[in-house]
Parts: C-alpha cells; sequence; structure tokens
C-alpha cells in the first residue's frame, strides 16, 4: 500500500525549533517529517537521499544560508516544494527566496493551522503568500523588478473567468478560497490555474502573481 502522505524535510539551525516542528506536525495523519537538518547544505543533501514533497526552510543558517540552499533546491530537484520560515516579513531574504522559487513564506510565530495549510498547498503544487502580506510582496517585487517592455497582450489572452482567479490568486487567496468566492468547484479552479500558468509561461503561482503585475493585469 503506498504512502500518500506529505513528506517533510525540516531546516533549521535551532535544535529545539526542530523538534518543536516535528512534534507539531506529528499529530497530523497526512503528513511526516522524514528528515531534519541544521543548515542548507545538510538540507540540499537530505533533499537528494529522502526525496521530500515539502522544504520547511529557514533562512539565517550557518554553513549555507536558506537562500542559496531554497535555489539549488529549486534548481536541481524541481519537484520539490519550499516554503520558507522567518523571524521577520521585512527581510530581504524572503522576497529573494521568492524570486528564487520558493513557494510561499511563513513567519515563525504563524499560528500551526497556517504552517499545515501551507503545506498541504505546497505539496498540491500551490504557492502560499499569506493574505495579509501578499500585496506587500508584490510591490516589492514591482520595485525591485521594475515592468519590462513587452507586448501589451499575450499570445493567448486570458478570458475574463481567468482574470477573475488570477486577481484572486494575486491576493493570497487558495484554489479553495477561490472556489468559495466565485461558486465554482475546486476541481474547476485547478483546472483554470493550469490553463493560466501556461498562458502566462510560468510554473507556480507566485511566479504568475508576478507576471500578472509585470503585466499591468493585477
Amino acid at each position: 500500500m503506498s504512502d500518500h502522505r506529505v513528506r517533510v524535510l525540516l531546516v533549521d539551525d535551532q535544535a529545539l525549533f526542530r523538534e518543536g516542528l516535528a512534534t507539531l506536525l506529528s499529530v497530523h495523519d497526512d503528513i511526516v517529517v522524514i528528515g531534519e537538518a541544521s543548515n542548507g547544505a545538510q538540507g540540499l543533501d537530505l533533499t537528494g537521499q529522502l526525496q521530500p514533497h515539502v522544504v520547511l526552510m529557514d533562512l539565517r543558517m550557518p554553513v549555507l544560508g536558506g537562500v542559496e540552499a531554497t535555489r539549488r533546491i529549486r534548481a536541481q530537484y524541481p519537484d520539490v516544494r519550499v516554503i520558507v520560515l522567518t523571524t521577520f516579513d521585512d527581510d530581504d531574504d524572503v522576497f529573494e527566496a521568492l524570486r528564487l522559487g520558493a513557494a510561499g513564506y511563513l513567519l515563525k510565530d504563524s499560528p500551526s493551522a497556517k504552517l499545515v495549510e501551507a503545506i498541504r498547498a505546497a505539496a498540491q503544487g500551490e504557492s502560499f503568500l499569506q493574505p495579509s502580506i501578499a500585496a506587500k510582496v508584490l510591490a516589492e517585487f514591482s520595485r525591485l523588478e521594475p515592468r519590462r517592455r513587452r507586448p501589451p497582450e499575450l499570445p493567448e489572452p486570458l478570458s475574463d473567468r481567468e482574470l477573475s482567479i488570477l486577481r484572486l490568486l494575486a491576493r493570497g487567496a487558495t484554489n479553495k478560497e477561490i472556489a468559495a468566492s466565485l461558486y465554482l468547484a475546486e476541481g474547476t479552479v485547478k483546472n483554470y490555474m493550469t490553463v493560466i500558468l501556461g498562458k502566462l509561461g510560468v510554473s507556480d503561482r507566485t511566479q504568475a502573481a508576478l507576471e500578472a503585475r509585470s503585466l499591468g493585469l493585477v
């Protein structure tokens, strides 16, 4: 019988914090912690060895920090999703990690329910941006990367429904929240999301939000 649980790797230089996370996640039957690393280099090695679905990544660590570890993991293991854990939401490293492909980020003092929600969303290929900071993240990227000169229209335009979904995505809404807002089935939203990513030429939701911002769609 195959194991359908979400396989999680913890990467943080604070042993007590890792132990706390492992204990917190152990009560959820659909999530299993398969390993722990105390720095980004160990995290990269264990990602190759253990093949997690999701890596919970601290930013400030010895030997190899979370930003560079995120870049290397995403380059070498593109199917692995990285969620950044940080103490401060205005840390420039957060924005850099997202630019390099992190699926999202959470503050270390976030409620445990939010962490579990983020892990499940990441494992399903979704990005996780808390609504309270989604606009801030997009604004920061807009500041750091001015709009590019490009044709005003996509090769294949987005439909009105796709634009509505994209705008909700950019505000940090999950597929479930988008489905409820637009009175759609969650599976229908997932299908729309696949089409939207294809039309925008991106691979994940965070990049879709950023691309939409650069095109002036949101």
